[in-house]
């Protein structure tokens, strides 16, 4: 077989509500969608989300990579397997259209929207599930698992305090035993906002906060230390990439595990965090990491070092990151938390005539179906383009 084109779309995804954090406050969200079309007319898809506060992106640049890439170049020979496309992902290359002093995670919106695509249209030719891809990578040995089910968490953001004990109660009623709650935001009393919502969930959930980089390393202690007696079992991000070095010098005095995001969004990430010691897990997110299997190899890696890792998601995902984060979720052993499969109630268009919103508790199947086991809706997609592009790299 071999890729025919890659299509993208440039999507605007709105939001039901306003999702707020101390970096970043959106009612929509701009994203790019891929899809592969081999020359049997399988079609695979993927779905990339670009941040300029997490990866230096922006929709604008990950459309100019697509439209500057080499696509023949990388792309345009037969696949024999899925093995074989898994090599062939590892090519793409975007650095020449990339700018200088940037991150080496720039552009990986764009590689994970791409390689979902090459990876669910060859699983789907092959008829074998996108999580089959966990079983192929030489560095996930000791972390595969088929599990028929999981169960995700959930997640408060910055929210006024009666809001934010109702959407606790709701929680709490619906079953989920695990929530994140951000923290950091300007004029909020943490201590007081982490209280109320410990109080409505009760002891028994597992509560952690997430910062996105809302502190100094000098200022550290004195805003996380009021927060560890209400019994958090995490702090996501709580400095600027910028002081993630700095994380190493104040973690043990923090009383609490720290977990890297912003600051997690390449294999190289990886390694500095685990040379540097700056953290006690990682949050993997598909989109920030480059794909699927960038995304394994940081786990590997994190399991290697004695770390511990999340799946993440970003704000704003469709049906399409969800179905991969599913395959990721049920096919990676040791996941601390995870998030994602938010879809009916987060966006106004799924992009997938499945709904993977998960059910009561946050349970979730595993999805079974070859490539990624969902169907694009075509009258969705085209109701959110804003611009489409189409490039043929195979004769």
């Amino acid at each position: 077989m071999r890729i025919q084109s890659l299509d993208a779309y440039h999507v605007l995804i709105p939001l039901r509500s306003q999702v707020k954090h101390a970096s970043h406050a959106r009612t929509d969200t701009h994203s790019i969608v891929v899809c592969c079309r081999l020359d049997d007319g399988t079609e695979g898809w993927g779905e990339g989300l670009p941040r300029a506060y997490v990866t230096g992106e922006t929709i604008e640049t990950a459309w100019e990579q697509f439209r500057s890439a080499d696509w023949p170049r990388m792309l345009g020979e037969p696949i024999h397997d899925l093995s074989h496309a898994i090599a062939l992902c590892d090519r793409i290359r975007l650095d020449a259209v990339s700018p200088p002093g940037q991150r080496d995670c720039f552009g990986n919106s764009l590689r994970c929207a791409v390689e979902l695509a090459v990876l669910d249209a060859v699983a789907r030719a092959c008829g074998r599930p996108l999580s089959d891809v966990t079983t192929l990578v030489a560095e996930t040995e000791g972390l595969r698992q088929n599990e028929k089910r999981v169960r995700y968490s959930a997640v408060l953001t910055a929210l006024s305090p009666v809001k934010a004990v109702l959407r606790s109660v709701a929680f709490r009623l619906f079953g989920f035993n695990q929530c994140k709650m951000k923290v950091g935001v300007a004029g909020t009393d943490d201590r007081a906002a982490v209280l109320r919502v410990r109080r409505a969930f009760g002891g028994g959930c597992d509560l952690r906060v997430d910062a996105n980089e809302a502190w100094t390393c000098r200022e550290l202690e004195s805003h996380v230390a009021p927060l560890v007696p209400l019994g958090i079992t995490s702090l996501e991000q709580p400095v600027p990439h910028g002081e993630v070095e700095g994380l190493a010098a104040v973690r043990s005095r923090l009383g609490v595990p720290v977990m890297l995001d912003e600051s997690l969004c390449s294999q190289s990430d990886a390694q500095r965090a685990i040379e540097h010691g700056t953290c006690d897990l990682f949050n993997i997110r598909l989109s920030k990491c480059g794909g699927f299997v960038p995304s394994l190899r940081i786990a590997a890696a994190a399991a290697r070092a004695g770390l511990g890792y999340q799946l993440g998601c970003q704000v704003g995902e469709t049906g399409i990151l969800s179905a991969a984060g599913r395959h990721f979720a049920t096919s990676v052993a040791g996941i601390r938390y995870r998030e994602g499969s938010f879809d009916r109630l987060l966006v106004a268009e799924r992009l997938t005539t499945e709904d993977l919103t998960f059910g009561f508790g946050g349970w979730a199947p595993a999805l079974r179906d070859p490539g990624l086991g969902v169907t694009i809706d075509r009258d969705g997609l085209e109701r959110v383009t804003i611009a489409r592009e189409n490039r043929r790299v195979a004769a």
